[in-house]
């Protein structure tokens, strides 16, 4: 299994079963059977938790912590070098600064970008980006 970063469209698509939950789901079950972390930036995570709690209230953030918690998801906290190495990439691509952090931790760990956004496609010469449909 690669290592493999999410960004907001990933854990909406299962939160909110699209058709990528699936694809989804057998990520995290393929991370939970190799003993490894799924990876999302704190950031990006927050847009997660806030749409959860928009869209279903307490039970939406309670659902997501809880998934968080029992799960291989691991939230990264952005320190001042994963935050320079998105503010990079946002000024060079236009990017979103959510967009940037996934983008940026996606790069900084060698790892695959897991997405639906096409605001990614500039970027695919830069990291390896795994698209959802």
């Amino acid at each position: 299994m690669k290592t493999a970063v999410l960004d907001a469209t990933a854990m909406l698509a299962l939160f909110f079963d699209e058709p990528a939950a699936e694809k989804m789901e057998h990520l995290f079950h393929a991370a939970s059977e190799a003993d490894r972390p799924v990876y999302i930036s704190a950031v990006n995570w927050a847009e997660v938790v806030y749409k959860m709690e928009r869209k279903h209230g307490a039970v939406g953030l309670q659902t997501a912590r809880q998934f968080e918690r029992t799960t291989p998801l691991e939230v990264v906290p952005v320190d001042r070098d994963l935050a320079e190495a998105a503010a990079l990439l946002k000024n060079t691509y236009k990017l979103g600064l959510a967009d940037a952090c996934a983008a940026a931790l996606a790069k900084s760990k060698k790892a695959e970008l897991i997405t639906g956004d096409h605001e990614f496609k500039a970027l695919e010469k830069e990291i390896k980006i795994n698209w959802l449909k």
